[in-house]
C-alpha cells in the first residue's frame, strides 16, 4: 500500500513539472511577440516620417523651380519687349512697304506699353530687368541694320513672326501655369496684344509671298 501511495504521488508530479515548463515558453513567446509588435510600430513611425519629409522636400522643390520659372520669364519677357521696340523703330524708317512701317510703328507703341508695366512688375519683386540689347536679340538688330529695300522687309517680316510664335507660347504658358499671381495677371493681360500682333505680320506675310 504504501508503494502504491508513493507512486501515484510521483505520478501526479510528472505532468505538473511538464506544466511549469510549459508556462515558462509561453511567457518567453509573449514577450518575443511584444518586442515584434514594438519594433514594427517604431519602423512604421520611421517609414511615415521619412515619407512625410521627402514629400515635403518635393514641395519645397517643386515650389523653388515654379518660382525659377517666374523670374526666367519676367527677364526673357523684358529682353524681347526691348528687341521689338528697337526693330520697330528701325522698321519705321527703313521699311519700304507701308504696311510694314506701320507694323513696325504698332511695336514700338504696344510694346513700350508692355515694357513699362513689366518694369513696375518686376521693381515691386525687387527684380532688375536688363536695359540693352544682348545675344540673339543684339545679332539680329545689327543684321537688319545692315539690310534695305525689300530685303530688309523680308527678313524683319520673317524675324516678327518667329518672335511672336515663341512669345505667344511662352505668355499663354505663364497665363495658365505660372505660380506669382502678379506674373500671371501680367501674362494674362498682354497675351491678347501678342495673339493680335502675330495675326497682323503673318496677314503681311502672306502678301510678300
Amino acid at each position: 500500500m504504501k508503494i502504491k501511495t508513493v507512486l501515484s504521488c510521483g505520478a501526479l508530479l510528472v505532468p505538473l513539472l511538464m506544466l511549469g515548463c510549459g508556462g515558462t515558453s509561453d511567457v518567453s513567446n509573449h514577450g518575443d511577440n511584444r518586442l515584434a509588435m514594438n519594433t514594427n510600430r517604431d519602423n512604421a513611425a520611421v517609414y511615415s516620417t521619412n515619407t512625410n519629409s521627402n514629400s515635403n522636400m518635393s514641395n519645397s522643390m517643386a515650389n523653388a523651380n515654379s518660382a525659377s520659372s517666374d523670374t526666367n520669364f519676367i527677364q526673357e519677357a523684358a529682353m524681347g519687349g526691348m528687341a521689338e521696340v528697337e526693330l520697330g523703330r528701325l522698321a519705321a524708317t527703313k521699311a519700304v512697304n507701308a504696311e510694314v512701317k506701320k507694323f513696325g510703328q504698332m511695336m514700338v507703341q504696344d510694346h513700350s506699353k508692355a515694357n513699362e508695366d513689366l518694369k513696375a512688375l518686376a521693381a515691386k519683386k525687387n527684380m532688375t530687368v536688363p536695359t540693352e540689347l544682348n545675344g540673339d536679340k543684339k545679332s539680329t538688330m545689327e543684321e537688319l541694320r545692315g539690310e534695305t529695300g525689300a530685303e530688309f522687309d523680308r527678313e524683319y517680316v520673317e524675324e516678327m513672326v518667329d518672335d511672336h510664335e515663341e512669345d505667344v507660347a511662352a505668355f499663354e504658358k505663364q497665363a495658365q501655369s505660372a505660380t506669382d499671381p502678379d506674373v500671371k495677371a501680367f501674362a494674362t493681360k498682354t497675351l491678347p496684344v501678342l495673339k493680335k500682333h502675330l495675326d497682323a505680320i503673318k496677314a503681311i506675310q502672306a502678301k510678300m509671298k
